[in-house]
C-alpha cells in the first residue's frame, strides 16, 4: 500500500519566498490594472473601441474577481480620451405646447443660452411698461382714443336725434336702452296715456319703435366695428413701440447665436409671443395687488415660464466622455421623468419640470449597470432595450403606458442616443438573457468573461505581491513581509483548489489582508508577518465553523455513528462537503451495504425514498454497469443489494461517493472487512476508473478532524483520486500528521487499487478464461455470485416442475 501513499511535500505547494527580491511590499511599486484576466481585458478593450450599433458589453464573472473596479478604471481612462458630448435642453414649443422641443448645444453653451434668455426676459419685462407709458406712445394713443370718443359722441347724437324724429325718448335701464313714446307736449307718456290712444296710433308707435331699435342696433354695430378698428390700431401702435424698444435685445442675441438655427427660431418665437401678450406684461404688476394676488402672481410667472430654457444636460465641466455608474436603475432614474406639482388640488406640469435620467447623463459616453438591478426593476430592462434599439431617449410616464392615469401630460421630443452600455452580471444571467431574450444578443454583442483563477507562475506571484502593496498604500495598511506575501499566495491557491493556480477572487484575499493588518496593529508590529496572516486565516475559520464543531461533538459523543478504528464487512466511510454560506467543510458519512440472494440488483434506499438527486442516482446505475461487465460475462449477475447512507436526514446529490459505495458492495460480496479508519472519496466510470471530485481539501481535513476527536490509531487516512493530487493545499496540521505517520493519504487511479488499500487483499487479475484466483477479492465475489446464480437457477427449475 505504500506505493499509493502521498508524500508530505505533495500535500501543499509551499511558496518559495526566495524568488522575491524585496523584504516587504513597501519596497515594490503598487499594482496598476488587474491580474490574471488577459482574456477579459482584451475583450473589454476591444468592445470599448467598436463604435457600431449593438456593440454594447456584458461582463460576466463571479463577484470579487475585480470586474467592477477594473471596468470603472478602464472605462474612465478610455473616456478621458474621448470627445465631450453636446449639451441638451428643452424649449417651449410655440406651435405645439404639449411637445417641448429638444435642442442641442456645444458643451457649455446651453447654460450660456439659458442665462442669455434670463437676462433678456429681465430687460424685456422692464422695458415694455416703460415703452407703453412713454409720452410719445401716450400721445399717439390719446389721438386714437379721441377718435373713438368723437365717434361715440356722433353715434350718441345720431341716436338722440333719430329718437326725437320718431317720437321717442331714450332711457338707460339694466337691460340696455329703453324707448319711451312722447306725447304731444314732447314729454314721455305714462302707461295710462298710452292706453288711451287709438289703435291706429298705437300701431304707428309700435312700428316706429321697431324702426328705432333697428337703427340703434345698426348704429351700435358700426360703433363696435369702429372700436375694434381703434383697438387694432392701438395694439399695432403698442407692438410698434414695444418692438422699437426691445427688438435690439433680440437682435443682439440672434447675432450671438447666429450659427444656431434652433436658438434663433426660439428667440423669434419669444419675440412674437411677447408682442402678442404685451398687455399682460403691462398689467401684471397691477394685477398682483388684487384680492386674488396668489392667482395673479402665478399667472404673472406663467407669462415668463414658457420663455425659459430647461437645461437638461450641462457638460460645461465634463472632461472627455461622461461615465455614469447607475446604482439604482429604476425606470425613471434611467430614462428621465416629467414631474408634477399640486396647485389648488390640481396636478400641473410644464416643460421646465422635465428631468434627465442616467441615459441622458451618459449620452455620448458610457453607462455602467448591474444586471440584477436592471432585471429586478419594473420595466427598466424593456425601457433600456427600447432606447438602444431606437437610438433615442423618449421620456414618458409608466402610468400612461398602461393607461392608469387619465390626466393630460407632456410628450417631450426624443433625444438622439449615442452611448456604450456596460452591464456587469453573472454567467447565469448572461445565458438566461442570451437564450430567452432575442433582443439581447443583438444589442450586447461583446461578452467579457472574467476567470476565477490564474496560473501560479513567478510573474503572477509577483503581481500578487504588488496587489498587496497597492492595497497597503491606498488603505493605509501596514506593509507585508515577503513571508507574509508567501502565505497570501498559498491561501490564494487554497481558494483556487489547485497547486498550479491562484484565485482571482480578490475580495476574499483582501479580507485576509485587512484582518492580518488588524492583528499586526493589535500586537504593535510595524510589518505584517506570516504569523499574522496565519492567525487571520485561523480566526476567520473559527468565526464560521460552529456547525462543524457541533457535528464533531455529536460524533465524539456517539450520537452520529462514525467508526474510525474497527474493520467491518459491508461498511465504509464516505465524505460529503457541507456549505454553510461563508464556510465549507467535510463531513464523514457511514455507508452500509447488504447483499443477498435475489434478482432486484442494487437498491438505493435514498432513491427509493426520494432523498437523492439525479447525479447520485446516475452513480448507482454506473455501479450496475461496472458489475455487469466485470462479473456478468459467463452468467447473469443474480443478487440483490441494498445501499444506505446511515443517519442521513436530508437530501444527497453528486456522484463523489460512488467509489465508496462500490467498495462497500465488494466487501459485502467478498465477506472481507474494510478498514474503517480510511475514508473514501471519488467517483467511478463504468470501466472502474476513479474520477476527480471537488472539495478534496475540505473532505480530507473534515475526516482528519473526526479522527483527531476520536483518537488516532496510526492506520487512518483518506483515499482520493490521483487526479486530485494537484488540488491539494492542505492545512499544516494535516501535513504534520502525515509526516509523523499518524495520518495517511492515498491516491488511486482505479477501483482495484482502492479496494486493496481498504482490505489489504489484492483485487485480482482475470486469467484467459475470465476467472480470478480464489484468494483475491474478485475471486471471492465471483464464487459467491456463481453460487447465487446456481441457487436462483435451481429455484427456477423447481418452480417450472
Amino acid at each position: 500500500m505504500n506505493k499509493y501513499k502521498l508524500k508530505p511535500e505533495q500535500l501543499r505547494k509551499i511558496c518559495d519566498c526566495s524568488i522575491f527580491s524585496f523584504e516587504s511590499t513597501a519596497d515594490i511599486s503598487p499594482l496598476e490594472g488587474i491580474i490574471g484576466q488577459e482574456r477579459g481585458v482584451r475583450a473589454l478593450e476591444f468592445g470599448l473601441k467598436v463604435n457600431k450599433h449593438g456593440y454594447n458589453i456584458f461582463i460576466a464573472g463571479v463577484t470579487g474577481t475585480g470586474r467592477s473596479s477594473y471596468t470603472r478604471s478602464l472605462v474612465n481612462n478610455v473616456a478621458a480620451m474621448g470627445d465631450c458630448p453636446l449639451d441638451w435642453c428643452y424649449l417651449y414649443n410655440f406651435d405645439n405646447p404639449d411637445e417641448p422641443k429638444a435642442v442641442s448645444f456645444t458643451p457649455g453653451k446651453a447654460v450660456e443660452f439659458q442665462q442669455d434668455i434670463q437676462e433678456l426676459l429681465s430687460k424685456v419685462t422692464a422695458e415694455i411698461p416703460l415703452a407703453l407709458e412713454s409720452d410719445e406712445h401716450q400721445k399717439a394713443k390719446t389721438i386714437l382714443l379721441q377718435k373713438l370718443q368723437t365717434k361715440q359722441n356722433e353715434v350718441q347724437a345720431y341716436i338722440s336725434n333719430i329718437s326725437k324724429e320718431l317720437g321717442f325718448a331714450l332711457k338707460t335701464a339694466d337691460k340696455g336702452l329703453v324707448t319711451i313714446p312722447l306725447n304731444n307736449e314732447g314729454k314721455p307718456m305714462d302707461e295710462e296715456e298710452f292706453q288711451d290712444l287709438y289703435e291706429e296710433k298705437k300701431e304707428i308707435i309700435d312700428e316706429n319703435s321697431k324702426k328705432l331699435n333697428l337703427l340703434i342696433l345698426e348704429a351700435f354695430k358700426n360703433l363696435r366695428e369702429f372700436e375694434r378698428g381703434i383697438e387694432k390700431e392701438v395694439e399695432k401702435l403698442e407692438n410698434k413701440i414695444i418692438l422699437n424698444n426691445i427688438d435690439h435685445f433680440f437682435q443682439e442675441l440672434m447675432l450671438k447665436h447666429s450659427t444656431h438655427s434652433a436658438a434663433k427660431e426660439h428667440l423669434e418665437g419669444i419675440k412674437q409671443d411677447v408682442l402678442k401678450n404685451a398687455r399682460d406684461f403691462k398689467d401684471s404688476e397691477k394685477q398682483i395687488s388684487s384680492d386674488f394676488f396668489f392667482l395673479q402672481e402665478n399667472r404673472a410667472k406663467k407669462l415668463l415660464q414658457k420663455y425659459r430654457v430647461n437645461v437638461l444636460i450641462d457638460n460645461s465641466k465634463t472632461q472627455g466622455a461622461p461615465v455614469v455608474v447607475e446604482t439604482n436603475p429604476t425606470y425613471y432614474n434611467l430614462l428621465g421623468r416629467v414631474e408634477y406639482e399640486s396647485h389648488l388640488g390640481v396636478l400641473k406640469t410644464d416643460f421646465m419640470k422635465i428631468k434627465p435620467g442616467s441615459l441622458h447623463q451618459a449620452n455620448g459616453g458610457y453607462l455602467i449597470l448591474r444586471c440584477r438591478d436592471i432585471l429586478t426593476s419594473n420595466l427598466c430592462w424593456d425601457g433600456l432595450k427600447r432606447a438602444l434599439k431606437t437610438g433615442e431617449i423618449q421620456i414618458e410616464s409608466i402610468g400612461h403606458q398602461f393607461g392608469a392615469i387619465a390626466t393630460s401630460s407632456l410628450k417631450p421630443k426624443p433625444i438622439p442616443l449615442d452611448i456604450k452600455v456596460i452591464i456587469i452580471g453573472s454567467h447565469f444571467e448572461y445565458k438566461m438573457l442570451y437564450y430567452y431574450d432575442e433582443d439581447f444578443r443583438k444589442l450586447f454583442k461583446i461578452m467579457v468573461d472574467f476567470d476565477v483563477e490564474m496560473e501560479r507562475s513567478e510573474q503572477y506571484t509577483y503581481k500578487l505581491a504588488r496587489f498587496i502593496s497597492d492595497h497597503c498604500e491606498k488603505e493605509k495598511l501596514k506593509h507585508f513581509t515577503r513571508e507574509a506575501v508567501g502565505q497570501i499566495v498559498e491561501y490564494s491557491s487554497r481558494l483556487a483548489d489547485s497547486q498550479e493556480k491562484l484565485s482571482t477572487r480578490f475580495n476574499e484575499l483582501v479580507e485576509i489582508i485587512y484582518e492580518a493588518d488588524t492583528w499586526a496593529s493589535l500586537e504593535n508590529c510595524s510589518l505584517v508577518t506570516a504569523e499574522h496572516v496565519k492567525k487571520a486565516i485561523r480566526e476567520k475559520v473559527y468565526r464560521s465553523n460552529k456547525n462543524e464543531q457541533k457535528l464533531l461533538e455529536m460524533m465524539s459523543e456517539g450520537q452520529l455513528l462514525i467508526d474510525v478504528d474497527q474493520k467491518v464487512v459491508g461498511q465504509v466511510n464516505g465524505i460529503a462537503v457541507l456549505d454553510t454560506g461563508n464556510y465549507t467543510f467535510g463531513k464523514p458519512n457511514k455507508i452500509t451495504v447488504t447483499t443477498f440472494l435475489g434478482r432486484k440488483g442494487i437498491i438505493n434506499i435514498e432513491r427509493e425514498v426520494k432523498m437523492s438527486g439525479s447525479l447520485h442516482d446516475k452513480g448507482i446505475l454506473i455501479l450496475s454497469g461496472y458489475l455487469g461487465e466485470k462479473f456478468g460475462q459467463k452468467c447473469p449477475v443474480s443478487f440483490s443489494a441494498s445501499i444506505c447512507f446511515e443517519q442521513l436526514y436530508s437530501g444527497i446529490d453528486g456522484d463523489s461517493a460512488s467509489s465508496a459505495e462500490l467498495y462497500a458492495l465488494f466487501s459485502s460480496l467478498s465477506d472481507l472487512p474494510i478498514e474503517q479508519g480510511i475514508a473514501v472519496t471519488g467517483s467511478i466510470n463504468q470501466k472502474g476508473f476513479i474520477q476527480p471530485i471537488g472539495g478534496v481539501n475540505q473532505k480530507i481535513e473534515g475526516f482528519y478532524q473526526v479522527c483527531k476527536a476520536k483518537g488516532f490509531t496510526g492506520r487512518q487516512g483518506v483515499i482520493i483520486p490521483r487526479q486530485n493530487v494537484v488540488n491539494l493545499m492542505l492545512d499544516e496540521e494535516v501535513i504534520t500528521a502525515v509526516k509523523e505517520g499518524t495520518f495517511h493519504l492515498y491516491a488511486v487511479e482505479n477501483i482495484e487499487e482502492g479496494i486493496e488499500i481498504l482490505t489489504g487483499v489484492p483485487a485480482g487479475i482475470a486469467d484467459e478464461q475470465g476467472n480470478y484466483s480464489a484468494n483475491t477479492i474478485f475471486g471471492r465475489i465471483q464464487t459467491k455470485l456463481a453460487r447465487y446464480y446456481s441457487l436462483v437457477k435451481e429455484e427456477q427449475e423447481n418452480s417450472e416442475i
